[in-house]
């Protein structure tokens, strides 16, 4: 007699923050692509979510985005993380040009426990990868309309936490960021299931 498994096809929270976090990586990689902080020589191209897309070859931004990203996971797996925030300043002046926001709602998957690291989600990974695939295209779209940055630029990750963490002893407590004459654009979102993400650009208007 033969038996038959069935096993539901199930993402826990660690593997939405894992989702999230990929994502998290080739967004920032093509963000500084599409506007120049790095030159397009140090990137090199890579197949994902159906897209080719560029990702630094620079070591210490791969290690930068690795300490980072590993953070995130771990607090994004506990639902302990409201917003990223990726700031693009005038390496001179300090003054903040563009600040894109990585907005974090927790969603309860398949049903409300009390426990979160119970919840699960059985929403398929083809139409999430689908998802985020559209917000990669609208952020290499960004460049049609975003003004040039005519001056060299330097970027930072903030992580904004929903209560007190156990901050890595090399980061800093920052305040908030400010943009002068600031325009907002929404891009579109992705959900997990467990997850949703909303991205969203601020830039400084040009006269």
């Amino acid at each position: 007699m033969s038996v038959t498994h069935a096993t539901k096809n199930c993402i826990t929270l660690k593997g939405s923050a894992q989702l999230i976090v990929e994502y998290l990586k080739y967004s920032v990689n093509s963000i500084l692509f599409q506007r120049g902080i790095y030159p397009a020589e140090s990137f090199e191209n890579t197949q994902q979510y159906g897209l080719t897309l560029l990702l630094s070859r620079d070591p210490k931004i791969e290690e930068f985005l690795r300490n980072v990203l590993h953070q995130t996971q771990e607090w994004l797996a506990k639902n302990m993380i409201s917003k990223i925030s990726m700031v693009i300043t005038n390496a001179h002046t300090k003054e903040v040009l563009e600040c894109w926001d990585f907005k974090m709602h927790p969603e309860l998957g398949d049903g409300d426990t009390g426990d979160i690291s119970r919840l699960t989600s059985s929403k398929e990974l083809k139409r999430i990868q689908n998802e985020i695939r559209e917000v990669m295209r609208q952020i290499s779209a960004t460049i049609t309309y975003l003004p040039l940055l005519d001056c060299i630029c330097t970027f930072d990750i903030m992580i904004y936490t929903l209560r007190n963490c156990d901050i890595p002893e090399s980061w800093d407590e920052t305040g908030a960021v400010v943009i002068q004459n600031a325009q907002a654009v929404q891009l579109r979102s992705f959900s997990t299931g467990l997850h949703k993400v909303e991205t969203v650009v601020n830039y400084k208007m040009t006269s």
